[in-house]
């Protein structure tokens, strides 16, 4: 039996937009304090701030028991890094990770930074993993299949010789976290559940210098790589338009610009419909 996917109306995308400007303020504020001798719990500190100023909630803390607002993943920690003590160092990176909550809608995202100057490999592996997520964004398009996707992402990251880890998805959202598809950053061109106008999901590649093997902290959160090499985490929620696929964990000013291009586009198509 096929899973049910809950496409979402232009109404109920506008909602998430809210929770994905929140969600762009959180890593806008946390990227922005990154720095030798910050602890990842004042990271954690920014986002549960930004929450609380923008009345929004956490879609992380006390999730299956998460105990914290932002998932902080060092080095070769691929995902899911709690908070704590840890003070970054010069040459770490840290994948930072937020969701947030606004009206019983949720939106998600991730990005990785360089903590002050990084060796080469390492801005190179960000620089990829992040040109991954935006070609997997790329093809997810009315008409296309979710293997297009993954195909995008996989292609990519292993013409640059990094592994995609396959543990770990993306996801459906919406009125929760995760909801169906799943939503995986490998695959088969024209493979997959077919791409629909109103899907909301997450994209999120991980990628490895190393190979795509995982495992997890006795903390029973915190995954790494198996051979401790270093990994990349990027992430934007998006949902599936007539006109393409629409980014909705940017910040406000620049979903209102997206937004009006959007509706452009619409009005060009019903004009020519007309003629």
């Amino acid at each position: 039996m096929k899973e049910l996917v809950a496409l979402k109306s232009a109404s109920e995308i506008a909602a998430m937009r809210r929770a994905g400007a929140v969600v762009a303020e959180m890593l806008e504020r946390c990227s922005a304090a990154v720095r030798p001798g910050i602890t990842t719990a004042d990271l954690d500190k920014i986002g549960a701030d930004v929450i609380r100023e923008r009345g929004a909630a956490s879609s992380f803390l006390g999730y299956y028991g998460y105990p914290a607002t932002i998932c902080a993943s060092v080095n070769d920690e691929i995902v899911h890094g709690i908070p704590g003590r840890r003070k970054l160092r010069e040459g770490d990176i840290v994948g930072i990770d937020v969701g947030a909550i606004v009206d019983g809608w949720h939106a998600d995202a991730a990005v990785t930074v360089p903590v002050g100057k990084v060796k080469p490999e390492a801005a190179k592996l960000i620089r990829v993993t992040e040109e991954a997520l935006r070609r997997g964004i790329a093809a997810a398009r009315p008409g296309a299949r979710l293997g297009d996707v993954g195909a995008a992402v996989q292609r990519y990251a292993e013409a640059h010789g990094y592994s995609v880890v396959r543990n770990y998805v993306g996801h459906g959202i919406g009125r929760a976290m995760h909801e169906p598809p799943q939503v995986p950053n490998y695959g088969t061109t024209g493979q997959g559940r077919p791409i629909s106008v109103g899907l909301c999901i997450a994209i999120e590649p991980m990628l490895n210098v190393g190979g795509p093997e995982t495992r997890v902290e006795s903390d029973g959160w915190t995954v790494r790589t198996a051979d401790g090499s270093l990994s990349a985490h990027f992430e934007h929620t998006l949902a599936v338009t007539e006109e393409g696929p629409v980014v909705l964990t940017v910040p406000a000013a620049v979903q209102a610009r997206a937004g009006r291009a959007v509706a452009s586009a619409s009005a060009r198509r019903a004009a020519a419909a007309q003629r």
